[in-house]
């Protein structure tokens, strides 16, 4: 909520309208009672009446109409299915003797949600590490080496694929845009002159030579020309729209990480040229190949990632909560008065999205059986399940390498536990002892590298 900031609902009746988001709160586990009482619970009267243990979420709301503002409502927006023993359970703050009075185990180690009266789990999920360049040789038709750069920003992960075919010319694809030639987007993110894009791809004279062939096949001379060539690319026949939608895709959707403003379109361009030396030492045996097994090219979701990832898709989804609540102002409004702000907010949308979610394991992306019921065989299986890392690997499709033990594996997974069968080396487990590391933030990156620039 702290990204979104401001909701515009479309009500010209009214003038100029606008919705403030303020401050974030959420309440303890607790229950609605048939008589409309909400009184607080543990997680054991969750599991004994089918209940689902989790907490309110409530945003400080504050109405602006033509710049002047009203009285700041704090809004009900959904339930959140709290993680027993996380920060907001009661059974965190509780002593052994205290957890043994209410009626729960002292012994459970936590960290597993209550949805309808089941235990269930997030396994971690396996992906490819963000915002690197990982560059691989292939040999699919005319295609010899190609580049993955999984860039992302708050949660959103934007795939872009950079390959270099058997000709010598190297394309990108990324969002809608399917294998637009790199020198096109150079131009248009601002390298305008053919000595500057040389320039930015490598002070090598072998890589300089292997790139020139890309700047004979483009017909591109100035960023305009750049921007109507990517219009042009997807198939825009409007020259103005053309434009507008090539400006859209490459502040928005290219390299999001980067930036999102025309001011990071230099960096932008910078790095896609490192990532076409890449390609092209990669050709000329200059570098090795990236191993994508080893483990410092992947990165493991864990539960927070997993339910921020949920949250952002059912708050700004195409039909999310945000859209509901402007088209029910907008609605509600035609009436020619400000409607009640919990009116237009659907908080049963999100707590039913959220629970549906955790009930049946279907995830953002399409990915199935990220939420799995908690195996209570014995107390050790339970621990191996929490530390269950699932790969996003079909199992049907051999995936040989991927299977295989790798020698970075040692002290972060277990070596002899993997299931028989189809999900063989893709279903692994975290080693006794591993810890995930938490990552930094950009933000964080940044404040830390200025101090030790001052220094």
């Amino acid at each position: 909520m702290g990204e979104i900031k401001t909701i515009k609902p479309e009500v010209p009746e009214l003038g100029d309208f606008k919705i403030k988001l303020g401050e974030f709160k959420i309440g303890g586990p607790s229950i609605k009672e048939a008589d409309g009482s909400i009184r607080n619970i543990l997680p054991m009267e969750a599991r004994i009446r089918g209940l689902t243990y989790s907490a309110s979420m409530y945003v400080e709301m504050t109405p602006v109409l033509n710049n002047i503002e009203s009285e700041s409502v704090l809004v009900n927006f959904g339930d959140l299915p709290v993680m027993v023993k996380s920060k907001i359970c009661p059974l965190s703050n509780m002593s052994k003797q205290e957890l043994i009075d209410a009626g729960e185990d002292p012994d459970d180690p936590g960290t597993y949600f209550i949805i309808n009266g089941t235990e269930r789990i997030l396994v971690l999920v396996e992906e490819i590490a963000q915002n690197k360049i990982i560059t691989t040789k292939v040999d699919s038709g005319n295609v010899t080496e190609i580049a993955r750069i999984h860039s992302e920003k708050s949660g959103y992960i934007q795939r872009h694929l950079v390959e270099k075919r058997r000709d010598g010319i190297i394309t990108i694809t990324f969002a809608n845009v399917t294998k637009l030639p790199l020198v096109i987007l150079l131009k248009a993110l601002g390298l305008e002159k053919d000595k500057d894009i040389i320039a930015a791809i490598s002070s090598d004279p072998e890589v300089q030579e292997e790139f020139y062939v890309n700047l004979y096949e483009t017909d591109v001379g100035t960023k305009e020309q750049g921007l109507d060539g990517i219009g042009q690319h997807i198939k825009i026949p409007q020259k103005e729209y053309r434009i507008n939608r090539a400006v859209k895709l490459i502040d928005k959707y290219l390299l999001p990480h980067i930036g999102q403003e025309s001011t990071n379109r230099l960096e932008k361009a910078i790095l896609l040229a490192k990532a076409a030396e890449k390609l092209i030492k990669l050709h000329l045996n200059k570098v090795g190949e990236d191993d994508l097994d080893h483990y410092s090219n992947k990165r493991l979701k864990l539960v927070g990632d997993l339910l921020e990832i949920l949250l952002r898709s059912i708050l700004l989804g195409k039909y999310g909560l945000i859209i509901r609540i402007s088209y029910n102002y907008q609605k509600l409004s035609k009436r020619g008065r400000l409607p009640p702000l919990q009116a237009i907010v659907e908080s049963n949308v999100l707590t039913n999205q959220l629970v549906s979610a955790l009930a049946i394991g279907s995830w953002v992306g399409g990915r199935t059986g990220v939420s799995q019921r908690l195996d209570r065989g014995s107390f050790i299986k339970t621990i191996s399940h929490m530390r269950n890392v699932l790969s996003p690997l079909t199992s049907t499709q051999e995936h040989i390498e991927a299977r295989e033990l790798h020698p970075t594996h040692w002290g972060k997974l277990c070596t002899s536990e993997t299931p028989e069968g189809t999900t063989i080396g893709l279903r692994k487990y975290l080693a006794i002892m591993a810890e995930v590391t938490k990552g930094v933030s950009e933000k964080e990156y940044k404040s830390v590298t200025n101090i030790l620039q001052k220094r």
